[in-house]
């Protein structure tokens, strides 16, 4: 009997050790975009967030999924009366992938880098009332604005703000070394990003062991992927179509939240004739947003007049200001002397938004006498032609920043559009700290761009995410383009 006992026993215990071994630990997730490389401090493009944002890089403060900004590799930070000098206590014991320790010494190199004058960080602007970065000691720094800036851990929070190492900086873009809960590990290109867990992070350690990164392009092959349970997860699901479907299935969940994405017809406004603000008003009323919504993005999206997000609390509705109306749109053709309509380009990026959508906005243009020809790029071709070159007509993209009206206050950036009173709008909102002050500010830049239609302001882009169901802790909403897994893991 007590043979027999034991027997039942170790048989118990080996389907524990079983199950245990068996435990999942690793993830598979899918993406629509590739990155072009693999450093967030040098490039325009989102899809490099996607991938490394808190899990591989982290920054000074960092964004939570909620939007919220918390402390990240600061621990703590103290802001002069007069808003001028920030500084900031880093965490002990941090070390990048490499073993090599993060001090301020590699804080003051990464800032520095971000605002040089020969520096490609898509977001110089933010960083450039930075007048200088002390590191006071291995644990301090110390940064001193021009002038007070409201914005400032807001801004250190971004992607393009993370803290890189001096001696990774030759070939950070194909080999990316940072302090987050993952490590890079491999990147086969056209396939996917493979990471694995730092055991030696800093903070709590990720419940995952591994994480794969695929990239699918294609709507079709996206549902078939997830269909098969090729992967585990579909972040922005391309195919908002088969969301029905996913939802009926007991072995999925479907999370749609909202992002930051503001979907916009973005227009070059120093590109005749889109340097005549009539004839960028008659594109405004010539598209039918609702449309858009309902036939590119099956219902899902929001639509906006301005380049601001429905949900935050400053936001103001301008959609009425350009809705729909192609007789307006004709005659505001003739008044720019172009009653015939005239000839552009539509350079329309991988995603499906910009694809399904530029295939609507082209006919709804051809109905007021605009001739769109549709140029299809993939997105490395977009950033060197539209985003850095600035060879295009109209085009279409979602920003999905959080708080990025001020790329308006930039003459150079991509769409182009110089107005010095905006600017002075810009600069004096972000001297400004007053909660009430600030929401007039905001309110009167998206009026101003509204009414300036600066660009075709299209809709919020929904964030739809097809998950296993056993999965846990993934972000729902996108307050800035990432997929976090530091808090993901398996329910069984």
């Amino acid at each position: 009997m007590t043979n027999f006992r034991t027997l039942l026993l170790g048989a118990s215990a080996a389907a524990l050790l079983a199950g245990a071994a068996f435990a999942k630990s690793d993830i598979t997730v899918a993406l629509q975009l590739e990155p072009p490389h693999l450093d967030p401090t040098s490039a325009a493009a989102g899809a490099i967030d996607s991938v490394l944002y808190s899990n591989v890089f982290e920054g000074l403060t960092r964004f939570m999924a909620d939007g919220s900004v918390v402390a990240g590799l600061a621990e703590s930070w103290e802001i002069s009366d007069d808003g001028l000098t920030y500084t900031f206590k880093l965490r002990d014991g941090v070390t990048f992938h490499d073993g090599s320790t993060m001090d301020a010494e590699d804080v003051k190199f990464s800032l520095d880098r971000a605002r040089a004058e020969d520096s490609t960080n898509a977001q110089k602007a933010l960083y450039a009332g930075i007048t200088d970065v002390t590191d006071v000691d291995p644990m301090t720094v110390q940064l001193t604005l021009a002038e007070a800036n409201g914005s400032m851990l807001f801004n250190l929070a971004w992607g393009d703000a993370v803290i890189v190492a001096p001696e990774s900086i030759e070939n950070i873009k194909q080999m990316p070394i940072g302090t987050g809960a993952f490590k890079f590990v491999n990147w086969v290109q056209g396939d996917k990003i493979e990471l694995a867990r730092n055991d030696a992070y800093w903070g709590d350690a990720p419940a995952l062991e591994a994480a794969t990164f695929k990239f699918i392009s294609d709507p079709t092959a996206a549902f078939a992927a997830v269909m098969a349970q090729d992967v585990d997860v579909f972040a922005g699901f391309p195919a908002p179509e088969n969301l029905p479907q996913f939802e009926a299935d007991p072995r999925f969940q479907v999370l749609v939240g909202s992002s930051e994405g503001e979907t916009i017809l973005s227009t070059n406004n120093k590109m005749p004739p889109f340097d005549n603000v009539k004839v960028r008003q008659a594109v405004a009323h010539a598209i039918d947003r609702q449309a858009i919504i309902d036939g590119a993005m099956f219902g899902y999206g929001t639509p906006i007049g301005t380049h601001f997000a429905p949900h935050n609390p400053d936001y103001v509705d301008l959609t009425a200001g350009s809705m729909h109306d192609p007789a307006k749109a004709k005659a505001l053709l003739a008044e720019a002397g172009m009653a015939d309509g005239f000839e552009t380009t539509l350079h329309l990026p991988p995603p499906s938004y910009a694809r399904r959508g530029g295939e609507i906005i082209a006919a709804q243009l051809a109905e007021v006498g605009i001739k769109a020809e549709i140029i299809n790029v993939e997105w490395a071709q977009w950033l060197e032609t539209v985003f850095r070159g600035k060879n295009f007509g109209l085009t279409i993209v979602s920003h999905t920043e959080p708080f990025d009206i001020g790329i308006y206050a930039r003459p150079d950036y991509y769409f182009q559009y110089d107005n010095p009173e905006f600017q002075a709008l810009m600069t004096k909102l972000n001297a400004t700290a007053d909660p009430d002050m600030r929401s007039d500010m905001i309110a009167t830049a998206q009026t101003t761009i509204s009414q300036d239609y600066v660009n075709g302001y299209l809709f919020q882009l929904a964030f739809p995410t097809v998950a296993n169901a056993n999965v846990q802790g993934l972000w729902e909403n996108a307050p800035t383009q990432a997929t976090d897994l530091t808090g993901v893991s398996w329910s069984n």
